[in-house]
Formats: structure tokens, sequence, C-alpha cells
């Protein structure tokens, strides 16, 4: 989520260099940002612990950095910001307060966006950006390799990420399924997923219908951004799918269990009819967690008040 509000930085901000710190998995995110460098943390070796995180602040000086954006605010970047005194910093506000008062039920109207809670940061630097008129990169030439692995799949509009962190937050296979099967008659279809249980999964569905394939487990992220760009449309659920494939510009129909846009995490530039949402009626107490991982007994089931039928509508929609 913060890879649209960096490229809407750098628009604004040409002539400012920017530096990203981030894990090394996550590197090929930035890869479009033309003003930036990345740099890799390894928290598991050379900056494990405070004293790695010391070395860590060291090399960080010797790049003459002339201030910090902190768009995380955890343990890690507040004690990086100890160990970088005297440079100036600003840190996102996560809002955790407002987000309490909206999954305990005091309150119900949408919070601010966590976009523009990160563009906030680089304001309070004192620099101007603006995410309402955002742009975006042509669709990438997909790799010679990359179109023979597709299988002459290079050409399908619709994506489908079907799987999330936790239960609350995805939709039953079988009712994706049903929402597979009417859109393959008409669309070839992608399945995206990670891991070597949801790459078996989506590979047995997607041999079931001759206008269905999976790219789970066969495509490095640079790759499967690339295959991504080329989609019309993408169903996910409120997970990481759908933000990457918004951060590309393309549309983005999401599914929406115990967690609710409200929180200021549904993917970026997005219509709201394309948020499609549990039934409050039955599950009055949605949003009961901001990640889906905290529910009462029976809230999983949230999210299967959607009907396939309506998911197939929302995303002829956008098409």
């Amino acid at each position: 989520m913060t890879v649209p509000v960096i490229f809407a930085f750098a628009q604004s901000n040409p002539k400012v260099r920017l530096t990203i710190l981030t894990k090394k998995q996550f590197a090929p995110l930035f890869r479009d940002v033309n003003t930036a460098t990345v740099i890799l943390a390894d928290f598991k070796g050379l900056h494990k612990g405070v004293l790695g995180l010391y070395k860590l602040s060291k090399r960080i000086r010797k790049l003459n950095i002339d201030a910090v954006a902190d768009l995380h605010n955890v343990l890690r970047t507040n004690s990086l910001k100890h160990f970088l005194f005297g440079i100036k910093f600003a840190q996102i506000d996560k809002g955790r307060s407002q987000k309490k008062t909206l999954i305990n039920g005091t309150s119900f109207s949408a919070l601010q966006s966590t976009f523009e809670r990160y563009a906030d940061v680089f304001r309070a630097l004192e620099f101007g950006i603006n995410l309402d008129t955002p742009s975006f990169l042509t669709p990438k030439h997909l790799l010679p390799a990359t179109l023979n692995s597709l299988e002459g799949f290079s050409n399908a509009v619709i994506g489908i990420a079907p799987f999330a962190a936790y239960a609350s937050k995805t939709y039953l296979l079988s009712n994706m399924e049903e929402v597979i099967s009417k859109l393959q008659k008409e669309y070839k279809i992608l399945l995206f997923g990670g891991g070597l249980e949801e790459s078996e999964q989506l590979s047995e569905l997607a041999s079931k219908y001759t206008n269905v394939f999976s790219v789970a487990g066969k495509f490095n992220l640079d790759e499967e951004l690339d295959i991504i760009s080329n989609l019309k449309v993408m169903l996910s659920m409120d997970s990481s799918n759908g933000h990457m494939a918004a951060m590309l510009g393309v549309r983005v129909v999401t599914l929406w269990g115990v967690t609710h846009p409200f929180a200021g995490f549904a993917p970026f530039n997005q219509e709201a009819k394309n948020n499609l949402l549990a039934d409050r009626m039955k599950y009055p107490k949605i949003p009961t967690s901001i990640y889906g991982n905290s529910y009462p007994e029976g809230y999983e089931l949230a999210i299967q008040t959607i009907q396939p039928q309506v998911v197939v509508e929302a995303i002829k929609s956008n098409l």
C-alpha cells in the first residue's frame, strides 16, 4: 500500500532522491520508482536485534539523508529513530484509537485511508503530494519465457486471488468455483496464490476448465507483477493481491468478511461499489478486527453472505 503513495511523491517531487528501506522479498514492488534506490534490511541476519539495527542505522547515516519518512511506526523503526537522532524524522499516525472505536462498535464511519496517512508523513516533512489524480504506467511487455509459461493465457483479462491470511476473510472455494464457472464461459481467467498448499488447490481447480490457468508457484514476484499489469480486473479478498493490482492501475473487486473498508485498507483508487461487503444485518459486529484475526464464533461465515452472482456481476461491470 505504500507503493502508489511513494510513486505519487516521486512524481510530485522529481528532484528529490529517495532511499527505500525494505526487506528483500518486497524490493520488486518499488521497481518503477525511478528516483529511488532500494536498500535491504536483513532482520534474520546482519540486522537482527538491537545491535543489528544499530549497524543498519550506521549504514543509513553514511547515505547523508536529509529526513526519514517512517511509514511503518513499529518497534524496529522506533529503534532506528533513536539511533538516527539529529535527523528529521516523521512517522505515520496509524489512528489506533479511532480503529479501536470502529471495532468495538462505538462508532461506524469511514476513517482516513491508509494511503492518506502515508501521504501525511511526507507532508509533515513539508513536501507536497496529491493522491487525487494518480497516473499509472502502461502494462508491461511480457518476456518470451513468461509468455511461454502462460500457455496461451497472456491475453487473460480477469485475475482471481481466492485466499487470505484468515478464514474470516476467505470466500469458500465452492462459492469461488461457482464464480469461476460462470466467468470462464466468456473470459480467460488467471488464478493467483502462494505456498505449496494454495498452489496445489489452484492447479486442481484450473484443471477443471479450459479457460482457467493457475500462475501460483510458477513465477517470481517480478514476473507476477508484469502479468497482473496486463489484467483488466482482479478479484481479491482483503489481501495483498488486490493491493498489488491496484498499485498497477488495475481495477479491483474485493470481498470483505469480518474486516471493513471503513478501517482505511481498501485498495488504492477504487470505486466504493467494488468493495463487496458481508451482510451486517446478520453480522452486526463487523468489523470485528482490523486484520481479520479476531471475531466471535460463527463470524468466519460472514463473507459467505456475498452471493456468487453478485460477484460475477461486479466483475463484469468493470470490464
